[in-house]
């Protein structure tokens, strides 16, 4: 359901876990903040510099994950799943401590973050949350992989495509609406890998603590997780999943509806970041009142600034 009101969590939750890429050992800690305070990542591993905003301003790479950096060099990494999950609820204020340079994979979806904040319980604010209002059709393309924005009244839809030559994994579609479907399956949606890349991967020096606990990994016509798929559609579910957490990093609600096909972090925050260049593709509306959905009289247009 729609939000119309700033949220936070109500007490504070821990996480521990390894990081998929490094295979390191973390402790993650959430800490409810205060309207406006946006969701703030630190690393108490360090004992300065180290605050990184969740912006897609400061995303430093998007190669297999999505990798936050500040102005000093401190990073994060890994962030895709805790912030979908954030962005699915509506969480907008947060302090998430760390203790390492990656977030924990838990077991490659949202699943464990959603039922620990639901758990919490969520803390609304009587302040008001502001949303981007797409103002205009927006496509982006990158080769064979695209991604849109069209305008949309009072909802934020998100149609997802994947395409595969894996035959077991094929050609899947989804769409979903984030405030009036129940995403549950997206939130528990895992990560995914063929079988064939695991090697290429770890040449890289990523995927290190990558396992059958934490991913879906897919051999020709085979899932070598014994206890298979969660969805049969659970691949673009999972996408749909990594798409929220980057959107996330807009900080803002978004009304329209997003199409994107073969997408991935890097397309969708280079789309970001053309979509925002442009102050004609978008307004940012205020709800000042708790008042029935379509009603204008409740929506205050701002000055579109990003």
């Amino acid at each position: 359901m729609l939000s119309f009101n700033q949220k936070t969590i109500k007490k504070n939750i821990h996480f521990e876990g390894i990081g998929l890429h490094t295979g390191k050992k973390v402790n993650i800690e959430l800490i409810p903040a205060e309207p406006n305070h946006g969701i703030v990542f630190k690393r108490i591993d360090l004992k300065s510099k180290n605050l990184i905003n969740a912006d897609f301003n400061n995303v430093k790479s998007a190669l297999l994950c999505t990798t936050l950096q500040n102005e000093y060099g401190v990073s994060v990494s890994t962030i895709e799943h805790l912030m979908g999950a954030l962005f699915g609820e509506q969480i907008d204020n947060l302090l998430i401590k760390v203790d390492s340079q990656e977030l924990p994979i838990m077991d490659g979806s949202a699943k464990k973050f959603i039922q620990e904040i639901r758990n919490s319980g969520i803390k609304n604010y009587d302040v008001s949350k502001r949303f981007i209002k797409v103002m205009k059709k927006i496509e982006y393309r990158s080769g064979s992989k695209f991604m849109s924005f069209e305008p949309l009244d009072n909802d934020l839809e998100i149609n997802f495509e994947i395409i595969y030559k894996n035959k077991l994994i094929g050609s899947q579609k989804k769409e979903t609406s984030l405030y009036k479907d129940n995403i549950d399956e997206i939130y528990n949606s895992r990560t995914f890998c063929l079988y064939e890349d695991i090697e290429k991967v770890k040449s890289m020096g990523l995927g290190i603590g990558g396992s059958l606990d934490n991913a879906v990994i897919v051999k020709d016509s085979e899932i070598l997780n014994k206890d298979g798929l969660r969805y049969q559609d659970e691949f673009v579910k999972h996408k749909i999943l990594d798409c929220m957490g980057d959107i996330a990093l807009a900080n803002f609600g978004f009304f329209g509806k997003i199409k994107c096909s073969q997408g991935g972090h890097k397309l969708t925050n280079e789309f970001l970041r053309k979509f925002f260049f442009d102050k004609k593709n978008y307004s940012i509306v205020e709800f000042k009142e708790k008042k029935v959905l379509n009603s204008p009289s409740f929506v205050k247009p701002l000055a579109a600034t990003a």
